[in-house]
Parts: structure tokens; C-alpha cells; sequence
């Protein structure tokens, strides 16, 4: 790897990364001005197109060339790129048409033009940005192998494992026949197994795992980067730490979904922790929780279900004092008695089981509220995930102490070459650049777009929207075309689910509780008449093909149950339909109580709403509407965003920290 080179002169070394930049006023305002050039920044279509051009010249001189010979010309072209890096167009060029070729031979599937103008983007280091469907898959084929080929370490990043198997399996014809080995890496994976996937030319992962097994390498690490000192003891040492690493360092990671990782996840830091003592918890928290119970809501405290916070008031501090003036050890101290029933109230009113969390085999899973997903290894900080245990009269966890930490904006910003795919970004493309220096540049659909969307309907009650979800079902499935039902939660799913039982609907569910079923359920997604009811696990990252006569029917119908704070995620999901030029719709069917509304609407709006929820059925006028949706949307992505740069500041004021004492991050 010595030799390897992302630029000429610039070697790759020993578990190679970035180092955090740090930043002074002066240039954090001289970035506020970059940033604000970025949003106005546009392609260099004629660039792009003058690029194309000559990788399609190319590419006919190579389809003249036998298997034989195309297999020679790519030992010749590894040779090129390993000595000039990724730095000279010709090679470049050379490498894209290469690649195509293969990819038609192999896997019968040619890159289009569009897909070109994409991998070129993510090979400068930039996020593409492609309309759901455009193929980003084998697009990223196109950096992925010519970055290998240079002897570049590549990760493709990717948002659960079900998208790691199907991808790797998917594209490793392509890069089996240019001689490169692919691996991924998954839950449950043993230390060797992972080991020897990141020792791959490619290898396929999600963003927890990576992101967690560096985590690991940091802590084997120590705060010793060192290049030097790692060296010596490969020469001199008879167990040297660099055996003991997982990954061969950041060099190139190219992030699917990249508004989803490096924007919405972002909010949530990296913890790898320790279990601690916790004899004698349980108790401690079930009285937590007593005492919880004891005090009254907008009296003893308050709840802001928009921060999801919980403030005791003075009068509840009192009353608190009170209750628990005969309790001894940890309730003398106003401080942890105030902070523990505060948790504790939090576990009561702010989480809730199939919203938040769900029970199996009697524990306490975490659901991803952006993916619908269980994340298993992860749990609440401070003694919140056990609060919350005992509430279920679940069994006990083991509390932890921190052994390292790190947030998903230090992590990504480590990798020496970065980039990412989309189809919905446009709206942070301001932050990606002010925090990862990342641009986005949109690329057009390779077919026009047929996806219809249909009028949005407003009920006053929650019934009432899902009457009328029941009832566009009912219309979709008589006409033979399948129907994906976008909802919220699992509990929303599963309530939608026993209206259909009700109603006589055949129909297949997809949530967390049914994650092993996945492939299964999205296979006849596309069938006629099939309907599909589904958390944010279909939102990405999902081709629901159709089958055969299901496109001359008007092809698949999406209904949207309830929008999102943010509004790229409600668009993933539309996206599910009208894919590479396929026929679809799709539809919003909302009421006043969904939770957008809820938590961020106007109050001088939400008492008109109460207003009307009282007198109609059916809300008016649309525009309206539509007005106050995308304002409380905005509201809820400022506020989001502000976490992120809180999150963010105080992980890197932390890291600073640390680093001064000698501990790993």
C-alpha cells in the first residue's frame, strides 16, 4: 500500500485518515461566505458532457476487444492509475469506459450517459444527486473500481445491511472480472470475518458498523495516530497494535444515501461503552418512577413534545422534596432526585412502545425513527434506556460508562477522499458543504419522469384519513394496480394492517417487527393488486419493480399516511414510484393530528384546526394547507439542524479534550 497514491506524490501510509481541521473565527466567517457561493453553485454541464463524450469514444474502441484482451488492457490501466493516481483525466476516461464495457458483459447492463456524468461527480469528490430509480447502484460501480484499480481502499457506505448484501451480491460480477475482491460487512460479524472484508479492494458496509469499528481501532490506537510509531512496532514488536486493526484506515468513502447518514443521522453521536455495576438499580428506578407517577403534568411539570423534554417545575421541585424526604442514598441530593424523575417522566410521556421502541424477547429495541429500523446494539444514555425497561417489566440491562465516542460529522470528514449519492438533497446542500466540504450537483433523469402526483387531502381526525386511505385502497386494488402505504410507526402500520383484515384486503406488512422478511415483501410489491403497507424501512434505497402488465394499469400507487419534519424523506418515498421512466402516482393523505401538525404547527393555526376538527371532516382550501405544511417543516429542519451544529461543536470541543489527556476520542 506504500505505493498507493490518491494524488501524485501523496502517499496513502499506514492506516491513512484526515486529521480534524481546526478553524478560527476568521475563517469560519470566510467559510459562511463559501457556503452561501455553494448554494448557487450550478454543473459544468459542458465539462460533463465533453467528459462523456470521449469515455463513449472510448468505449467503442474497447467493445472490439476480446474477453481476453479487455482483461489485459485493465492489467495495463492498473498499472497507469496506481502511478498517477486519480489525477489524469486520460486514465480516467480510460477507466469509465473499461468498467462500462464490463458491466454490459457480465451484468448485460450499460451504464447510460447520466450514470457516467455520476460517477464522474463522485470520483472529484462530490455528492450526486440523482432522481430515486436513476440507478445509483451500478453508477457507483464507476468510482468505486477506479479507485480500486489505483490500489485505493474503497467503502461503499450504505444505510442497513439488507442494501450491503443485495448491492455487493448485485454488482461483484463487475468486479470479479477486473480482477478486484469484494466484501461487506454486517451485523453479527466475527472480528476475523470483518478484518478480512476491509482488506478487500471493495468493500460494501453500513454507516453504523464502519463508523463503530473505527471506534474500535481508536481505542487499540490510544490517541498514537502515528505513523512512525506504529511502523517501529511492525519492525520491532512482537504483537504490534497494527494486527490488532480492523479497518486499513479512510481513504475512499463513497456514502449512498448521503442525506440520510451525513445530515439526518448526524443528530445521534457514536458511543462505544463498558458495562458498569448496577446492582441495586432496578429499585432505584422503579421508585424513579413512582414518584413520576406521583406528580401532575402542567403543574409539577411540563412537556415539550417538540424538544422532547421534560421541565419540573417550582412547584413540582417542592412536591418532589416532599415525596421524597423519607427515601435515603441518592434522593437526599435535589440535583440527582431532580434529574432521575425527570428521566424518568421522559420514559413515561415522551416514549412510547411501536413509536419509539418495540419488545422482543422481552428487551427494550430501539426503532430508527429515519429508517424504521431496529438498531439492536444501540440504547438510551443516563439510565433512560433502563427507565424504560422497567416500565415494560422488562429485565434489566447493564448500564454503561463511555469508552469513546465520536460524532458522524468528525467520522466522515476523516475519510482522505469522500463522496456521495442522492435522489434528495438539494435542500441541505448548504450544510453538506459547510460541514463535510462537500457540493452537490443534480444530474438529469435519463428517461422524463411519468410520476403523477394526485391532489393531497387534509382530514380534521385521524379516522377520518384513515377511512380515506382504507377507501383509495379499495379504489387502486379494484383497478389491479398495486399500492404502497407509507406510515410512520409501526403501531401506524399495524393499525392500518387490522383495517384491511377487516375489510377482506390480502396485503403484506414491513416493519421492524418483520425486518427478516424484507427481500420477500418488496419482490411482490410490484405484483397486481398487491398492497403493501410499510414503515421508512421502504423509503430507501428500495426497487419495488413492476410486474408484467402492472405498467398498461398506471403502475405502483404510493400514499403517504402522515409527512415527515423533513421533507426529503417524504419524497424517498414517492419515489418508489415512476422509476426509469415507469408510469406511477402518488398521494398525501393527512389529518390535524398527525404529529408534524402537532408538535409544529402555528398555535394561532393548530386553535383553527381545533376549530374546524369540530365542524368538518374535510379541510380547505389545499393551498392553504400546503402553506402551513411546509412551514412547519421548516421549522422542524431548522431545529434539527440546530442540534446538528450542537452535536457537532461540542464533539469536537470534547476531542480536543481528550487529545490534550491522552485518551483516545
Amino acid at each position: 500500500m506504500s505505493s498507493t497514491v490518491l494524488r501524485p506524490g501523496t502517499e496513502l501510509g499506514l492506516y491513512p485518515e484526515r486529521d480534524d481541521p481546526q478553524r478560527n473565527k476568521l475563517e469560519r466567517a470566510l467559510l459562511a461566505v463559501a457556503d452561501e457561493v455553494s448554494r448557487r453553485n450550478r454543473p459544468q454541464s459542458a465539462r460533463y458532457h465533453r467528459i462523456i463524450r470521449a469515455i463513449n469514444r472510448r468505449g467503442a474502441a474497447l467493445s472490439d476487444l476480446s474477453d481476453v484482451q479487455l482483461r489485459e488492457r485493465c492489467r495495463e490501466l492498473r498499472f497507469q492509475l496506481r502511478r498517477t493516481g486519480l489525477s489524469v483525466d486520460k486514465w480516467l476516461i480510460e477507466a469509465f469506459a473499461l468498467i462500462r464495457e464490463t458491466a454490459q458483459r457480465t451484468l448485460q447492463m450499460r451504464h447510460f450517459d447520466v450514470q457516467l456524468m455520476g460517477g464522474w461527480v463522485m470520483l472529484h469528490g462530490k455528492i450526486v444527486e440523482m432522481e430515486t430509480g436513476e440507478g445509483k447502484t451500478l453508477t457507483a460501480t464507476l468510482p468505486a473500481c477506479t479507485a480500486a484499480l489505483a490500489g485505493i481502499p474503497v467503502h461503499i457506505i450504505t444505510v442497513n445491511d439488507y442494501l450491503v448484501t443485495r448491492d455487493a451480491a448485485w454488482m461483484q460480477p463487475v468486479y470479479q472480472a477486473l480482477g478486484l475482491s469484494v466484501g461487506t460487512i454486517t451485523e453479527g460479524m466475527d472480528t476475523e470475518a470483518r478484518r478480512a472484508a476491509y482488506r478487500c479492494d471493495v468493500t460494501y458496509c453500513t454507516n453504523k458498523q464502519v463508523a463503530f469499528d473505527y471506534l474500535k481501532d481508536r481505542i487499540v490506537l490510544g490517541n498514537e495516530r502515528g505513523r512512525l510509531q506504529l511502523k517501529l512496532e511492525n519492525l520491532y514488536s512482537d504483537q504490534p497494535r497494527s494486527n490488532r486493526l480492523l479497518l486499513p484506515g479512510l481513504c475512499f468513502g463513497i456514502v449512498d444515501e448521503a442525506d440520510s447518514v451525513l445530515i439526518d443521522e448526524a443528530r445521534t453521536p457514536l458511543i462505544i461503552s463498558a458495562p458498569r455495576d448496577t446492582a441495586g438499580q432496578r429499585e432505584l428506578y422503579e421508585q424513579a418512577l413512582r414518584l413520576a407517577d406521583a406528580l401532575q403534568p402542567d403543574i409539577d411539570f411540563e412537556l415539550d413534545a417538540r424538544e422532547r423534554s421534560v421541565e419540573l417545575t417550582a412547584t413540582g421541585k417542592t412536591r418532589l422534596a416532599g415525596l421524597a424526604q423519607r427515601l435515603r442514598g441518592s434522593w437526599a441530593g435535589s440535583r440527582i432526585r431532580e434529574e432521575l424523575v425527570s428521566r424518568a417522566l421522559s420514559a413515561r410521556h415522551l416514549f412510547h412502545r411501536d413509536e419509539h421502541y418495540l419488545l422482543s424477547d422481552g428487551k427494550v429495541q430501539i426503532i430508527d425513527s429515519f429508517t424504521g429500523r431496529v438498531m439492536p446494539d444501540r440504547s438510551w444514555e443516563q439510565g433512560l434506556h433502563q427507565l424504560i425497561e422497567v416500565k415494560e417489566g422488562c429485565s434489566l440491562s447493564e448500564q454503561n460508562e463511555t469508552l469513546a465516542r465520536i460524532s458522524y460529522q468528525r467520522f466522515y470528514r476523516r475519510y482522505l477522499h469522500l463522496a456521495g449519492m442522492t435522489g434528495t438533497c438539494r435542500e441541505v446542500a448548504p450544510e453538506l458543504w459547510s460541514v463535510y466540504r462537500l457540493k452537490v450537483v443534480t444530474v438529469p433523469t435519463n428517461r422524463p419522469l411519468q410520476r403523477k402526483h394526485l391532489p393531497d387531502r387534509l382530514y380534521a381526525s385521524a379516522d377520518s384519513k384513515w377511512e380515506a386511505i382504507l377507501e383509495t385502497i379499495r379504489e387502486m386494488h379494484a383497478q389491479g394496480r398495486p399500492v404502497l402505504v407509507g406510515t410512520r410507526s409501526v403501531a401506524s402500520s399495524e393499525h392500518l394492517s387490522r383495517m384491511l383484515e377487516d375489510a377482506r384486503l390480502a396485503h403484506q406488512v414491513l416493519n421492524a417487527r418483520k425486518h427478516d422478511l424484507e427481500a420477500a415483501i418488496i419482490k411482490h410489491a410490484g405484483a397486481p393488486a398487491a398492497i403493501t403497507v410499510a414503515t421508512n424501512m421502504a423509503g430507501r434505497g428500495t426497487d419495488i419493480r413492476l410486474w408484467d402488465g402492472v405498467a398498461e394499469l398506471g403502475g405502483l400507487h404510493v400514499i403517504t399516511s402522515e409527512l415527515h419534519e423533513a421533507g426529503r424523506i417524504d419524497r424517498q418515498l414517492f419515489g418508489r414510484c415512476g422509476r426509469q421512466g415507469d408510469p406511477g402516482s402518488y398521494q398525501v393523505l393527512l389529518s390535524l393530528e398527525d404529529e408534524l401538525y402537532t408538535r409544529y404547527c402555528p398555535p394561532v393555526v393548530a386553535r383553527l384546526a381545533g376549530w374546524r376538527r369540530q365542524t368538518v371532516a374535510k379541510l380547505g382550501p389545499a393551498w392553504l394547507w400546503r402553506t402551513v405544511t411546509r412551514w412547519s417543516q421548516r421549522v422542524a429542519e431548522r431545529e434539527d439542524a440546530r442540534v446538528r451544529r450542537g452535536l457537532m461543536k461540542l464533539d469536537e470541543n470534547l476531542g480536543n479534550i481528550l487529545a490534550f489527556s491522552g485518551r483516545p476520542e
